[in-house]
C-alpha cells in the first residue's frame, strides 16, 4: 500500500474511532440501566469466586482500554522523533474536552480528572505497544540480514536456521 493510501486509511480508521469515543462518551446517559445491571452482576459473580474484581476497577481499566487504539492510531500517523509528545499531549487534551463537554452540557455525566489521567495511560499503553512492535519488527529484519554469506557462500545465519527447524523449534 502507498504511503497516502496508508494515511488515508488511517485517517479514517481515527474518524470511526473518535467517532465511536464520541458516541461513548457525549450521549446524555453513560449507557442503558440493563447495561449496569449486567456489570454489576457479573462483578458480583466474579467476585463471589474470590476475583479481587470491583466495579470502580473495572471502570477505570475501560477508561484506559478506551484510549489504547487512540495511541497507536495516532502514533502511527506520525514521525517517530515526535511521536510521543504529541500523541501523549493529543490524548490529554482529547480527553479533557471530552470531561469539559460532559460538565458544560451533560449533567447526568460525572466528569472527573481520573478518567482524563486513565485515558492518557490508555494512549501511552498503546503507543507502547506500538513501539515493541516497530522493534520487534526491526529485529526480526535484522535477524534475516546478519550476518550475510561467508566467504564459502554459505550464510551461518541460514544454516543454523534450518538446523533448529530441522528439529522442531520455531
Amino acid at each position: 500500500m502507498s504511503g497516502s493510501r496508508r494515511r488515508a486509511a488511517l485517517l479514517v480508521a481515527l474518524g470511526a474511532y473518535l467517532a465511536l469515543v464520541a458516541r461513548m462518551t457525549l450521549r446524555p446517559e453513560p449507557a442503558e440501566p440493563e447495561t449496569f445491571d449486567l456489570v454489576r452482576t457479573v462483578i458480583a459473580w466474579l467476585a463471589e469466586r474470590g476475583a479481587p474484581i470491583t466495579y470502580n476497577g473495572v471502570e477505570a481499566v475501560s477508561n484506559v482500554l478506551m484510549f489504547v487504539p487512540f495511541g497507536v492510531l495516532v502514533g502511527l500517523l506520525l514521525d517517530w522523533r515526535r511521536r510521543w509528545a504529541v500523541v501523549i499531549g493529543a490524548a490529554c487534551a482529547t480527553s479533557a474536552g471530552i470531561e469539559l463537554a460532559q460538565r458544560a452540557f451533560l449533567p447526568s455525566r460525572v466528569p472527573t480528572v481520573q478518567d482524563v489521567v486513565l485515558n492518557t495511560s490508555g494512549a501511552a499503553v498503546g503507543l507502547a505497544l506500538l513501539a515493541a512492535a516497530f522493534a520487534a519488527l526491526a529485529a526480526r529484519a535484522g535477524r534475516r540480514r546478519e550476518p550475510g554469506p561467508s566467504p564459502q557462500g554459505v550464510d551461518p545465519a541460514r544454516e543454523q536456521e534450518t538446523q533448529i527447524r530441522g528439529r522442531g523449534l520455531p
